[in-house]
């Protein structure tokens, strides 16, 4: 568990790099931005939002992209469409190019303790976190993917992002 607590902030940090990153210049042509998360991150839904039962109005990473070595500010606006209560949990999986840093199974509720939130989770909420970046996070391809059930296995959100430091 204190892993998720401790890596997640820097994983996110990493995370925020990808939509800065172009090696083609402007022209590119996204496929489906409908599936990128609103505000100024690199985070895209896994799939249509239709049945998720957390509505992201947006996500905002300052500075985005982050700086190894300093502190990152996350803000996230967003409603339950339905309560979460204990036994939610969250499935996430980290690689560093083709190795597997973590692949493990999180309690949400848990988690929601370290913003100052508890369960059960309804309506809308407001969640601001500052945290440190390392400064040796290693350059490289970064694959993140958060999938969040409730206790019932019904997916509350999913969300992906791949990036190049």
């Amino acid at each position: 568990m204190y892993i998720v607590v401790t890596v997640l902030p820097v994983l996110l940090a990493s995370l925020a790099t990808s939509k800065s990153l172009s090696f083609f210049g402007n022209s590119q042509t996204v496929l489906n931005d409908k599936l990128d998360v609103p505000g100024e991150n690199p985070l895209q839904f896994c799939q249509n939002t239709s049945n998720y039962s957390l509505i992201i109005q947006n996500v905002n990473l300052t500075p985005n992209p982050p700086k190894p070595g300093n502190k990152l500010l996350i803000e996230a606006q967003g409603t339950f469409t339905e309560e979460v209560d204990k036994g939610a949990y969250i499935n996430l999986s980290v690689k560093y190019g083709l190795i597997t840093l973590i692949k493990q199974t999180a309690d949400l509720c848990n988690q929601m303790k370290e913003v100052d939130e508890k369960c059960p989770l309804s309506g809308a909420k407001i969640i601001r976190k500052e945290v440190d970046i390392p400064k040796e996070v290693p350059p490289g391809k970064y694959t993140v993917l958060a999938d969040v059930y409730t206790k019932d296995d019904e997916q509350i959100t999913c969300l992906q992002s791949t990036v190049h430091l």
